[in-house]
């Protein structure tokens, strides 16, 4: 299993990287450099890309190795993976030698054992890279194989430039990786690498738009404790986030923003499900809000631009006045998407993700409880689950009553109470009914929706007299906007009404039959 952390480096910062008293003080032995040339196969429609796999031969020296990697997780620059290899004669894979390395009847042995895959494997991509190796070996007695690369992915008459540092564990504890990644971002401008340089290539290989991540269903093991728990669902979470940052920084879609905002507001929630027994640092908690005022805003501004003035431009039948005010939301809603991505790329988002992936792996919350509030985290995740989610959903109920008299705040705080129990459901949706379990789920949705719609009003009211404010010259069209848009209140309420009422006759899972 290859547990390493990967960080971006530039290449401006190489002599002061190399300078960096950390290597001084815990190499021990004289760091070797060595030009490796590295050719990945596969085969002409990805097969191994599709199936997670990556299968490389690389010439160090006179020497040729074969690795094949495949599966594992990606979590604030953390990569954990199988990893099998073997010394080969020839420049092309030899699967029988990389077969005899795996076990029998794994996922991987059966892709690799297919009849046809050796004759239709061909060349896709090269890496061409110098490499220095530190033997570290820090106080807490890990020792760790730090790496610079600086070369290139090439592929046909294209080039990326790799310049990078590579952590990998060869004993102790994985956060010692963490806590060097930290040590070494005092001083240097480091950030997380999530791409492998396999997926550069694919990605040179077969340029595409970047995927959105949207949250993925969250398979909860019935022996975890309420500590295992909390640290499956804040990975999560987390690869959420992380999934959409080339999409916030390269991308054009403003889904991937959107979804980096869901997956924060998942995490942040994870954190509230769980605070009676751990609490972040305040510098983690800090620049989560950070994090999430930056994003907040560009939604705001793009919900406004491309939901609530279209509709209102529905209603007057194209209104030029409304068009007016759409076109400045969508430069405003530029120019914040612009701010989320300089702070996506910035020193300040690195370093949050090191802190979280440091705090999650080394559970550093211990460092500050008792001997009795670490028992309790050995609590069985299940029960803590049927509790929690019935305590959220008597809080719901009690957000809802009379809710035919409650004005815009009270519907606010209605909508969060619906969000938390919706992500709460989805979190422990393996210890209850699945058909049950769905069709709650589907009506908190339904409920949550329906109230954001009525949110995103009040937002659109806010950024509006922002702009009258800003430019009163277009005070007359923000009147005219409100005025359209209020005119649906009544029957926007009704579907609250409806939408609350169908949630109600829901059996909620923690009170359906117990868990399974």
């Amino acid at each position: 299993m290859e547990i390493e952390l990967k960080l971006l480096l530039d290449p401006s910062d190489v002599n002061r990287f190399r300078r960096h008293p950390l290597l001084k003080n815990f190499t021990i032995s004289k760091p070797p450099a060595r030009q490796l040339t590295s050719v990945y196969f596969d085969t002409p429609e990805l097969h191994l890309k599709q199936n997670h796999t990556a299968l490389r031969v690389r010439k160090i020296g006179r020497r040729m190795i074969q690795t094949c990697k495949s599966g594992g997780q990606v979590a604030a620059g953390l990569h954990q993976r199988p990893e099998w290899e073997s010394e080969i004669r020839g420049e092309t894979p030899d699967l029988p030698a990389l077969l005899g390395l795996i076990e029998s009847g794994s996922a991987v042995a059966e892709l690799l054992s297919a009849p046809s895959l050796a004759g239709r494997l061909q060349p896709i991509f090269t890496t061409q890279f110098r490499r220095t190796i530190w033997m570290l070996r820090i106080p807490s007695g890990a020792e760790i194989e730090l790496a610079l690369d600086q070369g290139a992915v090439l592929h046909g008459d294209q080039s990326v430039a790799i310049c990078e540092i590579e952590l990998e564990l060869k004993s102790g504890d994985p956060v010692s990786l963490f806590d060097v990644a930290l040590e070494l971002q005092n001083s240097l401008p480091l950030r997380a690498a999530n791409v492998s340089k396999a997926e550069r290539g694919y990605a040179m290989h077969a340029p595409q738009a970047p995927v959105v991540a949207k949250a993925q269903p969250v398979s909860l093991s019935p022996v975890l404790t309420i500590e295992q728990g909390f640290q499956v669902l804040m990975s999560n979470c987390l690869a959420q986030v992380q999934g959409n940052e080339d999409g916030v920084i390269h991308g054009r879609d403003p889904e991937h923003l959107h979804q980096m905002r869901v997956g924060l507001r998942r995490l942040r929630a994870t954190l509230g499900l769980f605070k009676q027994f751990i609490q972040p640092t305040p510098e983690i908690a800090a620049q989560l809000r950070w994090l999430a005022s930056l994003l907040g805003p560009a939604r705001d501004w793009e919900v406004l631009a491309v939901s609530t003035l279209s509709e209102a431009m529905r209603r007057s039948q194209g209104e030029s006045k409304l068009d007016q005010l759409r076109q400045l939301a969508v430069a405003e809603a530029g120019k914040h998407r612009h701010a989320a991505a300089n702070a996506v790329s910035s020193h300040a988002y690195a370093q949050l993700l090191l802190l979280l992936g440091s705090w999650l792996e080394g559970r550093r919350w211990r460092q500050q409880q008792s001997a009795e509030q670490i028992a309790a985290l050995s609590a069985p995740l299940k029960k803590f689950a049927r509790g929690k989610l019935a305590g959220l959903q008597e809080k719901l109920l009690k957000r809802g009553k009379g809710l035919k008299r409650q004005g815009s705040g009270k519907r606010h705080r209605l909508r969060i109470a619906a969000k938390k129990v919706r992500y709460a459901a989805e979190f422990f949706a393996s210890y209850f009914p699945l058909k049950r379990t769905r069709g709650y789920v589907q009506g908190l949705t339904e409920l949550q929706d329906i109230l954001g719609a009525s949110n995103d009003l009040i937002v659109a009211g806010r950024l509006l007299q922002q702009i009258a404010v800003q430019q009163p010259e277009l005070e007359s069209h923000c009147d005219l906007a409100l005025a359209l848009l209020d005119s649906g209140d009544r029957q926007r309420t009704s579907k609250i009404k409806r939408a609350w009422r169908k949630f109600t006759e829901l059996t909620p899972p923690a009170k359906a039959g117990g868990i399974r």
